[in-house]
Formats: structure tokens, C-alpha cells, sequence
């Protein structure tokens, strides 16, 4: 990733950096940042992963998509070179792009953990750790500690870090970082984390208006159906109580490291069927052992391997009146979208 930046002149050191790292929630509190920052009159950048209706919604900047082809375009010819994986590529055409653009800032997402993450490049002047669950295990470590410090492996002396878990402080002021605590909401991590770069209060409300797609995202009211990309157990976790007290009908595909069982015994208090799916992605449960695994939570279980055909099968199970939730993978909620994980 160094080899890749040095090759386009260091973009990432033109500009200083938010570095938002954690098990859930990374996404959004990116784009929350973002909408606090833009609002307190700076030009900023951000850079978010997966993305869930098309590439273009990783690279943002005044505000909107930027243009996708072109940040990859002008890094292609370098990427290719020197064999760069696909993530490295599109962190690179980001970065490159901030640059060009002339942010004063950049809010960037890591992709998976942070220590050996392509977005360990940065200026950073704060880190967001959102919270820390059990998820990557076979790369992170086994436990949440050794999660962490994978985490806050990003963070510079001299650092900010913002925290939403007290007992993360004594790790963070060990890398010589001063830590801010505050609430464990979104809201509340990107507050902080603007308010630590500008060094001034900001306005909270200035990202009311912020969405993303696949985060508690009504797709209609009749009937009520909503997508959510919780994709491991902290994710069932915080969307549990979000969301509109129904009886739901549940379309669900797993990745099979994401400990399935145990989100499958969490959503079942959501309702009595479920509609087993798989995403094409490689790590994808296949829908027969989705099945499998639900029956001894859920009353009916069908199994409908295509996710459009899973998901109309769940309408009508539904009807006009009932709920529809489908969650459990972001992959699922991308070919529900038309759009999958190709290469750029």
C-alpha cells in the first residue's frame, strides 16, 4: 500500500485524517463525522467500505458521490503494476482523490481491523474506536482484548482517540494518544470526534438527514419491509431494539465465520418464520444449512437458495399487512441491489 501511495506522490500526507476503526457501526459514524464537519464549513472527504447499491458510494466528497471511475482510472495504471489487491486499489483512488480535491479533511473507514488495514496510511490526528466485538477471530484474535489492540494499532502518538468503551482507555493512552469517553451511539462517537478536530462544539443536528443504504433502511410500508446489514452478533444487537414492534417475517443469509447459530437464536425473537437465503459471496452459508440451523428457533422455515426469489417469497408469506426484515449479510443486501462485490 506504501509502494502504491509513493508511486502517486503520498496523496494521504496532504491532508490531515479521522480514522474510524471497530467492530460495528463504522459506516455510519463516518458519514455522520463527514455531515458534522461539512456543516462546520470545512471540504471533507470520506471513504467507506463495503458499499451496499454501487461502488461509488465508498468515495465521497462535498457531500455526494464522487466519481468512481475516474478516482480508479487515475490509480490503474499504478495498482496494476504493482499487483495491488482490489481493496489497496480503491483506498488508494480515495486517497488520491482527497488530494486532488483539496479536502481539508479526510474521514476514513478501515476496511478490517486496522494494524495491517491499506487504510493504516494517514496524517491521523483522531482515531474513532466505535466498539469492539467478537468478529474476525481468524485474523483479529480470539478475544476482545487482542481485537483491540488490532484496532488501536492505527493510533499516532500525540492522537485523539475517541471511545465509546471505558475500559479501552488504558490501551489508547499507552500508544501516548489522549482519549475522549462519550456515549455509545453513533451520534454521539461523531460528535465527539468533530468537535476533537476542530477543537469547537458543533451542532449535532446538523446530521439528521444523514442515511446510509442497508442500515434500518424502510424499502416500503406496505407491507413494512427493512433491510439491515447486521452481520454478526454486536450488529443483531443494535438493531434488535430499533426497530418498529412487529412481527416480522425474516429473510436471512450468514457468512459462515459470523457465529451464525447464536445470531439466528437472537433474531427468533423477531418472529415465528424464516426464509433461508445465500449470498454468492465464497464464505456465504449455504441456504440448506441456514435452514438447518434456524428450525429449532423458528416455527416455518423455507429454504430459497436465489436472494429476489427468497425475498418475494417472504412479501407474500408476509402480505400486505405483515413485516419483512432481511438481514444478516451486507453481500445479501448488495445482489438485492443489483450490485456485487466484482472488481471495479
Amino acid at each position: 500500500m506504501r509502494a502504491l501511495l509513493a508511486q502517486l506522490g503520498d496523496p494521504q500526507l496532504r491532508y490531515p485524517a479521522i480514522h474510524v476503526v471497530g467492530t460495528n457501526g463504522k459506516s455510519t459514524t463516518t458519514r455522520l463525522t463527514e455531515a458534522l464537519l461539512a456543516d462546520a464549513g470545512l471540504a471533507v472527504g470520506a471513504y467507506l467500505s463495503p458499499h451496499v447499491r454501487g461502488w461509488s458510494e465508498r468515495i465521497r466528497l462535498g457531500g455526494r458521490e464522487a466519481d468512481f471511475e475516474r478516482a480508479v482510472a487515475a490509480i490503474r495504471p499504478a495498482a496494476e503494476a504493482l499487483g495491488a489487491t482490489q481493496f489497496e486499489a480503491v483506498t488508494a483512488a480515495a486517497l488520491q482523490a482527497f488530494a486532488g480535491a483539496g479536502v481539508d479533511v479526510a474521514v476514513v473507514e478501515a476496511g478490517l481491523g486496522g494494524r495491517h488495514d491499506a487504510t493504516n496510511v494517514l496524517q491521523t490526528r483522531v482515531v474513532v474506536l466505535t466498539n469492539v466485538a467478537l468478529d474476525h477471530m481468524d485474523v483479529l484474535g480470539d478475544t476482545r482484548e487482542a481485537i483491540a489492540a488490532e484496532k488501536l494499532a492505527v493510533v499516532p502518538s500525540g492522537a485523539i482517540v475517541v471511545l465509546g468503551e471505558a475500559e479501552w482507555r488504558e490501551p489508547a493512552e499507552e500508544h501516548g494518544a489522549d482519549v475522549v469517553l462519550t456515549a455509545r451511539s453513533n451520534l454521539a462517537l461523531a460528535v465527539a470526534a468533530a468537535e476533537s478536530f476542530l477543537g469547537r462544539t458543533v451542532d449535532p443536528h446538523a446530521a439528521d438527514a444523514v442515511t446510509l443504504p442497508g442500515r434500518l433502511e424502510h424499502r416500503s410500508r406496505r407491507p413494512l419491509e427493512i433491510w439491515d446489514g447486521a452481520h454478526n452478533l454486536g450488529g443483531v444487537g443494535y438493531l434488535l431494539p430499533r426497530l418498529p414492534d412487529r412481527e416480522y417475517v425474516l429473510v436471512c443469509s450468514f457468512l459462515r465465520d459470523k457465529r451464525p447459530t447464536l445470531m439466528l437464536e437472537a433474531l427468533s425473537v423477531l418472529g415465528d418464520v424464516l426464509v433461508a437465503t445465500e449470498s454468492t459471496n465464497a464464505r456465504a452459508l449455504p441456504a440448506r444449512e441456514v435452514a438447518a440451523g434456524a428450525e429449532p428457533y423458528f416455527e416455518h422455515v423455507e429454504t430459497v437458495p436465489d436472494p429476489a426469489a427468497a425475498r418475494r417469497r417472504a412479501l407474500d408469506l408476509a402480505g400486505p399487512d405483515g413485516a419483512v426484515l432481511v438481514t444478516g449479510s451486507l453481500y445479501l443486501l448488495t445482489e438485492l441491489s443489483g450490485t456485487r462485490e466484482t472488481n471495479p
